[in-house]
């Protein structure tokens, strides 16, 4: 078997190599008799199967195994002569050339090995920035809102018209051409105005409404509306007016800021302005971190250093690129790319430069956050995947399953291992 070592760049290799028919052969034989001493065929003793016997019963397959373990000999005998240590590859090889001929199979593949860079000099291109401050002003309306959302609605004792933001208690009844409609019918209805609960324009005509009034409200189902019996009708609800209800912030004191920051008994008023004021720096930190400050440094980082990238990585990232789109795509869309090879090809170039880019900083991320010590363990992903399940509404077993079995845990640990290490270089962490 003679094989040739091209090296493309420093984590590219090119092994070509032609695997002759008698080695393919000469495999399918051992592979037969190997079988034959394991096998169990009526008319045979156990382990005494002939060669030729195996071979008529599983031809194909033997040839398929023989043809694997050939090529697998090429590419070890590739990597030799490379020098390429077993431990550096990465991925799987990408097949240039796969060519059956009488004499054997005509085999080029490439090889592609972690790159090794020297990650020096970064933190000279970390973007300077002034880390925001939160005012006295933003600091009372802070506490405002958390006055008015700890106070429980209260039955107004004055006569006035509803307005936005109440709590209202309504009875109605929906109709669809006189036709009164299933669901469409409660009694004593907690209905907070403004809260988006109800179809577009019901809550709007409850504003102005009085203590006992009753009025019909006209409105139109969306043409989206979960039930087809209502989509894009018009129906129109009589409506009850019972009760109206409206908070009463509580006073901010000493014993507002105890029931706020629970498990704090010595909690004060200036305790809670200082943990409103860290609130409101974080969510200012975060919003210019995430929209200025991570993308300038990525960007950064990908310009200072030059790095051959392994290209069936790259290649890997843009089919994931291609599928996000894919996902967007209408089935029209879809059916012109399928039956055009070459658009497909044209929009693969169109994300080359965005996965390449992408890839490199992965690297990079990986080489520094190694350099700087920052590692995160899978107790840590977990954690952040159920509290945002959490905060979000969802099963946070669920989740993390879904996570699991689509193995998009690795993806998550490694933005929170970027996220660590960029905010040590920017001195967020502090």
């Amino acid at each position: 078997m003679k094989v040739t070592v091209n090296k493309i760049d420093d984590a590219n290799v090119l092994v070509s190599g032609t695997i002759d028919q008698s080695a393919i052969d000469a495999n399918v034989e051992k592979l037969a008799a190997k079988a034959g001493r394991e096998m169990k065929v009526d008319g045979f003793r156990k382990g005494k199967v002939p060669a030729h016997v195996v071979k008529k019963m599983y031809g194909e397959k033997l040839a398929h195994d023989a043809e694997g373990e050939a090529l697998r000999d090429l590419m070890d005998e590739g990597i030799k002569e490379a020098g390429i240590e077993a431990s550096k590859i990465i991925g799987q090889p990408l097949f240039k050339k796969y060519e059956k001929k009488d004499a054997g199979i005509e085999v080029e593949v490439e090889i592609s090995t972690k790159p090794e860079f020297e990650a020096e000099g970064y933190q000279d291109v970390v973007p300077a920035f002034e880390k925001p401050e939160a005012s006295d002003k933003e600091i009372d309306e802070r506490l405002e809102s958390l006055a008015t959302a700890q106070a429980p609605y209260e039955k107004i004792k004055r006569k006035r018209m509803v307005k936005d933001g109440d709590m209202t208690v309504i009875d109605f009844e929906g109709f669809i051409d006189g036709v009164a409609f299933d669901g469409g019918k409660a009694e004593r209805f907690s209905l907070k105005i403004g809260s988006g609960q109800f179809i577009p324009g019901f809550e709007d005509q409850v504003i102005g409404m009085k203590y006992d009034e009753e009025k019909t409200i006209t409105v139109t189902f969306p043409e989206n509306y979960g039930s087809k019996d209502l989509a894009g009708k018009e129906a129109q609800f009589k409506v009850t007016l019972h009760e109206i209800q409206e908070q009463v912030p509580a006073t901010i004191d000493d014993e507002f800021a105890k029931k706020v920051l629970r498990g704090d008994e010595n909690a004060t008023v200036d305790t809670l302005k200082e943990r409103v004021k860290d609130q409101i720096v974080a969510e200012k930190v975060s919003q210019v971190y995430n929209q200025e400050l991570k993308p300038k440094l990525i960007e950064a980082l990908v310009a200072k250093f030059e790095f051959a990238l392994p290209n069936n990585i790259v290649e890997q990232e843009i089919d994931a690129k291609i599928n996000e789109k894919a996902r967007s795509m209408g089935k029209e869309e879809l059916d012109a790319y399928k039956e055009n090879p070459e658009k497909v090809e044209d929009l693969r170039n169109e994300v080359r430069q965005d996965a390449v880019d992408s890839v490199k900083a992965t690297f990079i991320v990986d080489a520094l956050a190694k350099k700087e010590n920052i590692s995160v363990n899978d107790q840590e992903v977990q954690q952040v995947i159920y509290y945002e399940s959490m905060m979000s509404g969802q099963n946070p077993q669920e989740v993390i399953k879904y996570y699991q079995e689509n193995n998009l845990l690795p993806a998550v640990k490694m933005g929170m291992i970027e996220d660590k290490l960029f905010s040590k270089l920017l001195g967020l962490d502090q």
